[in-house]
């Protein structure tokens, strides 16, 4: 009987000892639990912090649609930011979708800059570029710039860019604002306040730079003016109608071949070519990403050539220059 009695006790202490060690290593577990989640929440505050760059230590990862944009960003940010190009060299922002390399990059971006205007490729996928990365601010670098219509009825023998008084002209607006070097300047004074938010430690530094390449563009849009206005050009036939904000800077008239994304019946090849005779058009200037049969057609019966003019070149100052001399070689004289 003694014996079950002391069987009894230690039975008793055994349930003790266990109930204590579970409780022990509830405890252990809770506390590794809480300090597992304290460095995971260590390393989201640290990965928020690269992506943010609120130190200026660390880059700044920012995304633009196109490669002009690249240009301005880098004038103004140097060494201080990572351009991720949505649109690269030789895609077309009208039908161009981000691989998945570019998808886990706009991750790490901070900032995105938008053209704003329309182009297809920001409406087709901005809201899901979004959605990859919700903590990116996106800014718009069209605000304060307005919009306008880029299409002309070529069927119309005196049309002009924007008429009242011709309706069908009235179509969607141009998307190509950065082919405007005035255009240009207000996108890259968009550019440096999206920058000086999101890096405020290289605030001066942005400003200095963006000033000076604001000067460059004024620059180029004064010896644009000088060189339209020698050359008396009044006059371009273009492929795609992409360069409205130009021809309105400089007082030229834009003759589309295409409108609309569709090619010219034949009766509209054959008011472009009676159109280009009479303005004594010599060069019709196409985009690299459009097929140039149409062009090859109107220039071959106005003994011409077709010239390739690149909207979408990195090198946006040297670009537009280049255009500019293309755009006044293309009219002979009367």
């Amino acid at each position: 009987m003694q014996e079950q009695k002391i069987a009894g006790v230690q039975g008793n202490r055994n349930l003790v000892r266990t109930g204590r060690h579970s409780r022990i290593i509830m405890t252990l577990c809770a506390v590794a639990g809480a300090m597992i989640l304290l460095m995971a929440a260590g390393c989201v505050q640290q990965q928020e912090t690269v992506v943010s760059a609120d130190n200026g230590t660390t880059p700044l990862t920012v995304a633009v649609t196109i490669l002009p944009q690249e240009q301005f960003v880098e004038s103004i940010a140097g060494e201080h930011a990572r351009v991720i190009v949505l649109v690269p060299p030789g895609a077309d922002p009208h039908t161009h979708e981000p691989t998945p390399k570019q998808l886990e990059d706009i991750g790490q971006a901070s900032v995105y800059f938008k053209v704003g205007s329309g182009i297809e490729f920001e409406r087709a996928w901005m809201d899901k570029l979004s959605g990859v990365n919700p903590r990116m601010t996106v800014v718009d670098s069209s605000t304060g710039i307005q919009l306008i219509s880029g299409y002309q009825d070529p069927n119309e023998e005196d049309a002009a860019p924007n008429a009242p008084d011709k309706p069908e002209m009235q179509r969607s607006a141009d998307p190509h604002i950065w082919l405007s070097p005035k255009n240009a300047k207000i996108m890259v004074e968009n550019t440096y306040q999206g920058l000086a938010r999101a890096d405020p430690v290289h605030k001066a530094e942005y400003r200095a730079n963006t000033d000076a390449y604001l000067k460059e563009l004024d620059e180029l849009d004064a010896d644009i003016s000088h060189e339209i206005s020698q050359k008396q050009i009044h006059t371009i036939m273009v492929y795609h109608p992409a360069w409205s904000y130009f021809a309105r800077d400089y007082g030229l008239l834009q003759i589309p071949i295409e409108t609309d994304g569709k090619d010219p019946t034949p009766m509209g090849i054959e008011n472009l070519i009676r159109q280009a005779k009479a303005d004594n058009i010599t060069v019709i200037f196409a985009s690299p990403e459009y097929s140039t049969k149409s062009a090859d057609v109107i220039a071959k019966e106005i003994g011409g050539s077709v010239a390739l003019v690149n909207p979408l070149e990195e090198d946006y100052l040297g670009n537009i220059r280049n255009v500019s001399s293309a755009f006044t070689k293309g009219v002979s004289s009367k």
